[in-house]
């Protein structure tokens, strides 16, 4: 697997998010305070990793 695939994430503020993700490559989330970063980085993309 060279990817992490998301399709419809629904995490806190997150609202039905599909994204592709390549592993071992450095990726950056920006966005304002409120956005879902944190629940993209830590709930979402954490959890689909394992």
């Amino acid at each position: 697997m060279e990817t992490i695939d998301i399709t419809g994430a629904r995490t806190h503020n997150l609202k039905n998010v599909d994204l592709t993700i390549p592993r071992n490559r450095l990726v950056v989330f920006t966005g304002v305070s409120g956005s879902g970063k944190s629940s993209l980085a830590f709930d979402t993309i954490y959890a689909e990793g394992q």
